[in-house]
């Protein structure tokens, strides 16, 4: 059998069956809650002992409960015909027991029986006796399994029972117990998938979420998730609705307590937020005495955390408590608890109460909505975006009229988009619309529709889209905001007219200064435009770009240039300081959607400032983030990140792969830049192998007119690879495009990099002492040496051109630099090249013996680790990263011996930008 994460259980169980083969006896009680796999494992010993061993099997059920001998007359019916082997009054308690016969059931003698029956069958093979469900089993039938029990340790007996982490019978309290817990993030992910083979990453994701480690909840949730069938619980982040069989399971326990008791689980479903002394006051007002609360405690459901909290111990339980409560306790419980609530809580969490309470009742209440709404903004405004949606929400519900209903979805849609719950977000909108007009809608999400549909739809679509919304809002800021989307959403389709359209249309609409971040509209224009305006002006416009853009870190992402944009104008810098403050801010909140946008854009950044474990690192936490809220948008930019990567370290299989799922699935969609970064990737890949015809075919066509993967953006980005390729394939007028390419861009940004390789395609073209003085002038370009990977190439075609001119001595200094930086980046393919060169000069490089460290930790690690740098908790990784606490400690405990230090304080002197070097 398959039974994921169980690995350890079934090593046990293996064990104890081998035991039985050799002639020892065990007993053994799996304890676990509903649904956790006790069944399952109990499915994997009887398939493992089939063979070789007589399996007799029964279950205790709550109907079967009180009717004597019930489970013992299941077990022992497929050997009843070996009962009249047994000694006569053996044989005829035995059959008195089972009701095949007249004869008086003495309880001992019965005992007795049983014995030494499965003593005689233990004769002839092992023996594997099965109780599931211990718990429901009838007390005659349990004492007999005891008496049992403890008389067979002798005997090749196996005796397997589950039950309940709570023994609720003490027949059972001294037997050796197994407790089978919940399963990890990664088996848990597993199963899901199996489950749901075609379900969507972010519908495994939330299952994996809800069912907190529940196989059989793993196994039911899948469809809930997918249907959207939220829980209809007042306090709930995100509790899925309950599938039938962990319901039923749930709620055998919970109807074998006093109502009295079912009460004080229902207050601890209701608000498991609030601490012991409310619980306790709002239990004085429903009449609830200590011993209430007693036997609410030790039924096994609850649990208390270390802040003295009292919560469900797993949250379905509370999910099926709640759920299965009638609407007139559950408003008698929250009118319970919003009127004990004092202080914070009272703010917080008494608008959630009055709101169940109400809705219980059935009726709209424009004073509680009101409430929940002043709620939301102060959540929204704490970063709380996900709770300010519900909040919205629920308000819009108990809206009476259509106007606030409308309004309040709308915001709460923004906010649903901004926490990463994109579905969520899209049906508020919808339900808005319904209400109001779109136009209205359009106004009060702030344009949300378009940008909605720029991060998982078609580009053209989105770009039309918020250009219309840009001309609906009345905010002029949020007008511009939107129109800077728009003109993003035409660059990256790689549609100048639609581009120009955008940026027109913009200008249209806001012909005055005096809006917020007026003063980037200018620079705005020159960013989106692709032809020099002087000189003059692009020095007037650029000055005072890094006080700009650290501006609008802290007001809206939505202004700043895309990443590619701003890593060919050369303001990479300062993008990326604004975009570390913003990510530092953005953790502590549960604004997903920025910071994942902030993720995304720092990782071309830090590619080309030479920071690729940090750009991994971004590019890995921000793909995960973005394919669990279904942003298709960012989750491309994250991969195509990782696709340079792979191309510059020389892995061909992944960046094959990226490139031929970028064209499969971004092609149709008409976004050029990720098919355009997919070429640029297989180019670079095949240059770097010695292949330079084969680039060639790849890298024209990121500026041949009409192709699905030409970009203008890229073409100059990728300049310097085409120019190369090209003159290694005898192209050499497609070298010389390439130079002119790079110089109309120099002229427009006056960009060092682009200054420096443009020289570099020259000295390329050149000969002699011009070809020299071209590659010296490439290297002395101030700022040149910010951007290492290029800066080494230079050094290296600088060094094999000394090489070939026999300048050995010359040749040597500049190969040792490019070595050493291509060495600290694991810019594999180029660094044998450049070792290549250096034997070549005489010179023998000494190879690495072991991996630089930047190498050692696996991709989750070095998350994991940059997080707890930062002074975040386990839980609080846990939550960026969408894995349990445990899983994170775990991480940690294998970083510390790979970096060689000892405690998370030290993680804060590893130097994460450059290998993981510990600072001084």
């Amino acid at each position: 059998m398959d039974l994921y994460g169980r690995r350890q259980e079934q090593a046990a169980l293996d064990r104890i069956l081998d035991g039985a083969r050799q002639g020892r006896g065990a007993t053994m009680m799996l304890r676990g809650d509903p649904g956790i796999g006790k069944t399952a494992l109990l499915e994997y010993v009887a398939e493992s002992a089939a063979a070789d061993f007589t399996i007799l099997r029964c279950r205790g059920t709550r109907l079967e409960s009180e009717l004597a001998f019930a489970a013992l007359h299941e077990l022992l019916w497929p050997v009843t015909e070996r009962i009249s082997t047994l000694p006569e009054p053996q044989a005829k308690a035995l059959n008195g027991a089972l009701g095949t016969s007249n004869d008086a059931a003495d309880r001992f003698l019965i005992g007795v029986a049983v014995v030494t029956l499965v003593g005689k069958l233990a004769k002839e093979r092992p023996v594997l006796l099965v109780a599931d469900d211990a718990q429901w089993l009838d007390e005659p039938s349990a004492q007999c399994l005891a008496f049992a029990a403890r008389r067979l340790r002798n005997e090749p007996v196996v005796m397997l029972l589950t039950g309940h982490d709570d023994p609720v019978d003490s027949s059972w309290e001294n037997l050796t117990a197994m407790e089978v817990r919940e399963l990890g993030d990664e088996d848990a992910r597993l199963l899901a998938r199996a489950v749901a083979p075609h379900a969507d990453e972010s519908v495994i994701r939330r299952t994996v979420r809800a069912a907190a480690g529940n196989p059989l909840a793993l196994q039911e949730l899948p469809t809930s998730v997918a249907a959207g069938d939220i829980s209809a619980h007042p306090l709930a982040d995100e509790q899925i609705a309950v599938g039938p069989r962990l319901r039923r399971a749930f709620r055998t326990r919970i109807e074998r307590l006093s109502a009295p008791a079912r009460t004080a689980l229902l207050l601890v479903a209701a608000d498991d937020h609030s601490d012991r002394n409310t619980m306790s006051q709002a239990g004085l007002v429903l009449g609830l005495d200590m011993g209430v609360w007693d036997e609410a405690m030790h039924s096994g459901l609850l649990a208390t955390r270390s802040d003295g909290r009292i919560h469900f111990r797993h949250q379905l339980m509370g999910a099926v408590v709640y759920e299965e409560a009638s609407a007139a306790d559950r408003q008698t419980v929250h009118r319970a608890l919003a009127s004990v609530l004092t202080g914070e809580n009272a703010e917080e969490l008494r608008p959630w109460h009055l709101a169940a309470a109400v809705e219980a009742a059935g009726r709209p209440d424009e004073e509680v909505a009101r409430l929940l709404e002043e709620s939301a903004q102060r959540s929204w405004a704490r970063g709380g975006c996900a709770t300010a949606a519900r909040a919205l929400r629920r308000a819009a519900r108990l809206s009476p009229s259509r106007d606030d209903a409308a309004r309040r979805l709308a915001k709460g849609a923004r906010a649903a988009w901004e926490a990463g719950h994109v579905d969520v977000a899209r049906r508020m909108l919808d339900q808005a619309e319904e209400a109001s007009s779109a136009s209205t809608v359009a106004d009060l999400s702030e344009g949300l529709r378009g940008l909605i549909e720029f991060a998982n739809g078609d580009l053209e679509t989105a770009c039309r889209q918020l250009t219309r919304d840009m001309e609906r809002v009345a905010d002029p800021g949020q007008a511009f905001r939107l129109g800077s989307m728009a003109l993003r959403a035409a660059w990256a389709a790689g549609r100048g007219a639609l581009q120009r359209e955008a940026l027109q249309r913009l200008e249209r609409r806001l012909p005055q200064g005096n809006f917020p971040n007026a003063d980037l509209l200018p620079l705005l224009r020159q960013w989106w435009t692709q032809e020099p305006d002087g000189a003059d002006d692009r020095d007037q416009s650029m000055a005072p770009v890094a006080d700009i853009l650290t501006r609008l870190s802290g007001s809206s992402w939505l202004l700043m240039p895309p990443a590619p944009l701003a890593v060919a104008w050369g303001i990479e810098s300062a993008l990326q300081e604004a975009l570390r403050r913003e990510i530092d801010t953005l953790r502590h909140t549960d604004q997903v959607t920025a910071l994942t946008q902030a993720l995304a854009q720092t990782v071309a950044p830090d590619i080309a400032q030479g920071s690729w474990t940090s750009a991994e690192a971004n590019a890995l936490e921000g793909l995960q983030v973005a394919e669990g809220t279904g942003d298709d948008h960012l989750a491309a930019q994250c991969s195509a990140g990782l696709g340079w990567l792979a191309a510059a370290r020389g892995d061909e299989q992944t960046v094959a792969d990226f490139a031929a799922r970028f064209i499969e699935e971004w092609v149709p969609r008409g976004v050029r830049v990720f098919s355009a970064g997919a070429e640029w990737n297989l180019g670079m890949t095949a240059l770097f192998a010695g292949r330079a015809e084969e680039a060639l075919d790849c890298l024209v066509r990121l500026s041949e007119h009409g192709h699905h993967s030409a970009h203008p953006t890229i073409a100059v980005l990728a300049a310097p690879d085409t120019a190369e390729a090209a003159l290694q394939a005898g192209q050499r007028a497609t070298a010389e495009e390439q130079a002119r390419l790079l110089r109309r861009w120099t002229e427009q940004t006056g960009a060092a990099w682009a200054i420096s390789a443009a020289h570099l395609v020259h000295a390329l073209l050149a000969s002699g002492a011009d070809a020299e003085k071209q590659f010296r002038l490439a290297l002395d370009v101030p700022g040149a040496a910010s951007r290492p990977f290029n800066y080494a190439r230079t050094r290296l075609l600088y060094g094999e051109w000394l090489r070939r001119a026999r300048r050995r001595t010359e040749a040597r200094t500049q190969l040792a630099e490019a070595a050493e930086i291509f060495r600290r980046l694991d810019a594999a393919p180029l660094l044998a090249r450049t070792r290549a060169e250096q034997e070549l000069t005489g010179q023998h490089p000494r190879r690495d013996s072991a991996p630089a460290r930047d190498t050692i930790l696996t991709a989750q690690e070095l998350r994991v680790a940059r997080l707890a740098a930062q002074g975040l908790t386990n839980r609080e990784i846990g939550a960026q990263l969408l894995i349990s606490p445990r899983t994170v400690g775990h991480h940690l405990a294998n970083v510390f011996p790979k970096l060689g230090i000892l405690s998370r304080a030290d993680l804060a002197r590893i130097d994460f930008g450059d290998g993981l070097h510990l600072m001084g």
